[in-house]
């Protein structure tokens, strides 16, 4: 009995997370809101302040922030393969498709594409979407309000990949200042089906990798080890999310020959028009260099310190959020984590889609059709393309 309750939840978490995979267009912070959608409005698998902890988790540790997040939701629901369904539904369709480009449509300009346009555009309703449900409970008083303008300027005002690790990290400090004192509320418990010691041998497995790979790298000339050691180490290394790994992969390949400039640019402009995470562009690298089988090791490596990282810290995690020397950090960093996403909201996602007074208004509707008509996410995602591809042609 328990084991095909264990089957029915990774199918439904497969068939989820493979349908925001095909549909979750706009970066990490569009990925974070079609999350908030699916998981805590619709299905409500888990409570508003344990997503807003878990989204604050992902973007301290280095790696895909929403990848993880999703990843650690899978974890959540059915254990250690269920977040390897989660992972394999959401990542595998623009890992197919980034692969399909490189074999078949290098240098292809999509770029500038109507309905990739329409798509961004998109990504501004969900983001705006999210960030209201999430300010409407995680910053109900004028405190925590300021520390969500204190983020936003921050974040706005010092761009860097460090940025958001401060902010976090100051937010943590002032909330424990200013909340120790703090009744503690009802909140959900959470249970996760991994032990601590699992924990600690994937934590351990992280950090040695880091360090062993770059000495293998050294004593043989196998290209596959020495592949997987450049695609480990950006994934380890990267902090601020998708948009961050692209110019050290750049730095990684294409002095070094493996890759011209040409073909950089070109898989920069198909990693843009696919959905789900930045990261896949790796895939696009691999198989530019090695085939299909070069972009499955590419995205294999690039995506395994985030697996390990959030497999090593989701055990301790629910014990510190409830302990009450921690919880009122935990609060300051939930009022960060709404400015930190409005800052986003800013720049790049409403700087790079909204251009004129048609997107705005088109904005407007999709915004309409996603919280007062509440249609489902992928309606309106469909009807942004087809709306993008037919505003470029008036």
């Amino acid at each position: 009995m328990k084991t095909s309750r264990n089957l029915k939840s990774l199918i439904e978490i497969l068939f989820i997370s493979t349908r925001l995979g095909l549909t979750s267009f706009g970066g990490p912070v569009a990925h974070l809101g079609y999350f908030h959608e699916e998981y805590v409005r619709r299905r409500k698998w888990m409570d508003e302040k344990s997503y807003a902890d878990l989204v604050a988790l992902c973007q301290f540790l280095p790696g895909p922030a929403s990848s993880q997040v999703g990843m650690g939701i899978g974890i959540m629901r059915a254990g250690v393969l269920g977040g390897i369904v989660s992972f394999i539904g959401f990542t595998l369709p623009s890992v197919i498709a980034l692969i399909l480009f490189a074999i078949i449509l290098q240098g292809l300009d999509v770029a500038d594409a109507g309905w990739i346009h329409g798509l961004k555009i998109v990504a501004v309703a969900v983001v705006a979407h999210a960030i209201l449900g999430m300010a409407k409970k995680l910053t109900p008083d004028l405190k925590r309000k300021a520390i969500a303008l204190f983020a936003l300027v921050v974040i706005l005002l010092w761009q860097t990949a460090f940025s958001q690790i401060g902010v976090i990290l100051l937010s943590a400090f002032i909330g424990f200042l200013i909340f120790k004192q703090h009744q503690p509320d009802d909140e959900a418990r959470i249970d996760f089906p991994i032990s601590r010691r699992f924990a600690l041998i994937c934590l351990s497995l992280f950090f040695g990798l880091l360090i062993l790979l770059p000495f293998l790298r050294g004593l043989t000339s196998l290209e596959w080890i020495a592949l997987f050691d450049s695609f480990y180490r950006s994934g380890s290394l990267v902090f601020g999310g998708g948009h961050v790994v692209l110019p050290l992969l750049e730095r990684e390949f294409v002095p070094t020959g493996w890759l011209t400039e040409e073909a950089f640019l070109a898989g920069y402009g198909a990693a843009q028009a696919v959905p789900g995470p930045l990261f896949t562009f790796a895939a696009y690298i691999g198989a530019v260099i090695n085939g299909w089988q070069g972009g499955l090791l590419a995205t294999f490596a690039i995506f395994l310190p985030a697996f390990l990282l959030i497999l090593g810290t989701l055990p301790f995690w629910d014990s510190l959020r409830r302990n009450p020397k921690i919880k009122g950090a935990l609060m300051g960093v939930n009022a960060a984590v709404v400015g930190i996403l409005i800052a986003a909201f800013y720049h790049p996602i409403w700087t790079s889609s909204i251009l004129t007074p048609q997107d705005f208004a088109f904005a407007a509707i999709l915004f309409s059709m996603l919280v007062f008509w509440k249609l489902p996410p992928w309606i309106v995602v469909v009807t942004g393309a087809v709306g993008g591809l037919v505003m470029g042609f008036i």
